[in-house]
This record gives C-alpha cells, structure tokens and sequence, in this order.
C-alpha cells in the first residue's frame, strides 16, 4: 500500500475494520541521523513531513506531524522500550544493555515511580535554593574571566563547563574534577546514541571509571553526611524504604550524564540560534522578564533532542493505521515542533501531567 496522500492522518481512532500496518504502507524514506549542519536536518525533516505524517527512517517509522507526535507522547500504550535506542540498533544484551536497563528511564514502571518519590524527597527547598545559587555563581564566574576581553569561545569556554560545575557542586565533589566529570559523559553519552556498537569499549570504559569514583564519593559521605545531594539522598526515607547502594551510584551517574550532555548542548544552540537572530536577543536583553518563553522558543526551534522512542505494549491504532504490538516507532519531536499545521503549545513543554510518558 503506498501513502498517497488522500486523507489526512490525525489522533487515535477506533474502526471497524482492521486497520493496516504501519509497515504495510509504502512511506517516504528519509535519513538525517548523520548530518552535522542542524539547518540541514530540519530541512530533511521537513520535506518528508510534507510528504506524509509518517515517514520510514533508518530505525524504523518516525511520527512526524504534530498531532501525531503528540498522540503517541500522551497514549499510556505506548511506552519508553527497554534499553532506549539501543533496541533499535539490535543490542537486546550484554554489558552495556546491562548497564543501560539499570537507570531511571529503563527500569520497569513500579520501580520507576518508587525511585522518583524517594529522589523527589532528596529535592527539598533548601536543595533548590542550593542549585539556583549554584547555577547564578557558576555562570557568573565563568563570564567574568572573559568581560575584560569582550568575546569567548561559547561552547568551550561557558557551555562546556557550565553544568558539570554545577553538578560538582551539588554532589560536593572537588571543583578541579569537572574535567573528568566532562570526558566521562562524553563517552557514557554515546550509550544513548545512534552508533553503539562501534563506541561499546569507550562507553564501558567510562562508565566504569565513573563508577568506580562515585564508590568512593558515597562511601566517604556516609561516614560524614554533608549539605550535598549525596547526603540528600543517603538520607532519604519513605515509610521505612530507602535507596539501595547500587541505585544511589545509578542515579548519581544518570544525573551527571542527563544534567550534563543535554544541557551543555543546548545552551550552545540557543546562543547559536540567539546570535542569527540578534533582533531577537535584543528584545531578551531589554526584557529579562521574558526569559520563560524564550527557553521555550529556543528548545523548540533548536533542539539538541529530535526524537523518543516508544514500542507499542499492544497494537494501537494510530491514525488509521495499526502499529502492531512490540514495534517501535520515533515520536519525531523536532518535526511536530516545526510542523506549520500546529499553532499550539510546542511538545518540548508538555509537563508530564498533561503527557503522560516518563521521560
């Protein structure tokens, strides 16, 4: 069957008939994972999203409009898979799928929701407050090496180093480590990428290394808790439950991992995005008030995260057409974000109150 075009494709609906599978139709191909120019990818990705709704990529169908990203976001059916991307490329075990099923996002959803209520009682007030003055002090000394001169290099100089330096402060670890914290999430970063295979030793290698100085951390903070987020954590209890030792190390590891790649990166693109359009950084720097939306603005027109992945627990009619249980489809959030049809709240701000996924 090939996708023609004769009916729009739009939510979830029950029919009658049986629908056919999302692997029966003959959707337009398209490739953007290896281009390294953002403009070039968005414009991939949206010629195929002109296409057609759907599109097949190198991994599988990928959701492209925003109706539809928003739909597989928000149904219950469709959930984050075990092992993330690394079931797409057809890792299904071994050392690194070990160590990948451990964190947050790929443990079952009982656990999940245990582990977020014992760590959300580790984020009280006073560690907010802790985090906000982190963030206002780290920036500000980091820009202030350079004022003098007038002019850096963002992304080694300020994006870099930024989260990592807050996360070192937040865990009370030395602030001369964030070069270590730095390689390591280069490296564990890749876990989570498109080209697995190839970088397995380099990820294990510092997964370990990683592992390895986070023992040591937690140890020494139990024989002194302190005012950091590791003690927070250490000394969190919910009705007599408390976090084992493997799945304080686990967390503490994802968080450096997501705290940093993500955000180091983005803040980059939203300066890159800023700087083509000084018109608009103007407007931000006589407005300060309107850093919210900018943030949302940014997030949306220059995502560092395109897409998330979600296998169907049963088959799910979407649209239309029937994605059978256990297959994988890429919710394209980089497409329904710049999907013109769309004039409402962009996916990189749905809450998980109004969305219900995990991650």
């Amino acid at each position: 069957m090939v996708w023609r075009g004769e009916r729009p494709i739009v939510g979830v609906m029950t029919i009658d008939a049986p629908s056919p599978s999302i692997f029966d139709i003959a959707w337009p191909s398209f490739a953007y994972h290896d281009v390294t120019d953002p403009d070039e990818a968005h414009d991939t990705i949206g010629r195929a999203r002109r296409r057609a709704p759907i599109a097949m990529g190198p991994y599988g169908p990928e959701v492209l409009s925003y109706d539809l990203v928003r739909t597989v976001l928000r149904d219950s059916r469709l959930t984050m898979p075990r092992g993330m991307s690394l079931v797409v490329q057809g890792i299904t075990s071994g050392p690194l799928w070990d160590k990948v099923c451990q964190t947050l996002m790929c443990v079952d959803t009982a656990q999940h929701h245990r582990l977020r209520r014992l760590v959300s009682r580790a984020f009280t007030p006073r560690v907010a407050d802790r985090m906000r003055t982190a963030c206002v002090d780290v920036i500000s000394k980091l820009v202030d090496r350079h004022t003098a001169a007038g002019r850096c290099d963002m992304v080694h100089d300020i994006a870099r180093q930024y989260p990592v330096r807050i996360i070192c402060a937040l865990l009370g670890a030395p602030q001369e480590d964030w070069q270590l914290f730095s390689r390591w999430a280069d490296d564990i970063s890749k876990a989570f990428g498109t080209n697995v295979a190839a970088e397995e030793s380099a990820i294990l290698r510092a997964w370990g290394r990683l592992d390895a100085y986070l023992e040591d951390l937690i140890a020494r903070r139990r024989q002194a808790l302190g005012d950091d987020l590791i003690s927070e954590l250490i000394r969190v209890e919910d009705d007599g439950d408390r976090l084992t030792h493997d799945e304080l190390v686990n967390l503490v590891a994802i968080l450096l991992n997501a705290g940093s790649d993500t955000t180091r990166n983005q803040l980059a693109a939203a300066v890159q995005a800023l700087s083509d359009h000084p018109g608009q950084w103007a407007l931000l720097a006589e407005h300060p008030e309107l850093a919210p939306q900018a943030v949302e603005e940014l997030m949306r027109h220059s995502p560092i995260v395109f897409a998330a992945i979600r296998v169907a627990t049963t088959d799910v009619d979407l649209g239309g057409v029937r994605v059978p249980a256990g297959a994988c489809v890429v919710a394209n959030t980089a497409a329904a974000n710049r999907d013109p049809g769309s004039t409402t709240i962009p996916i990189a701000s749905t809450s998980p109150a109004r969305a219900r996924h995990r991650c």
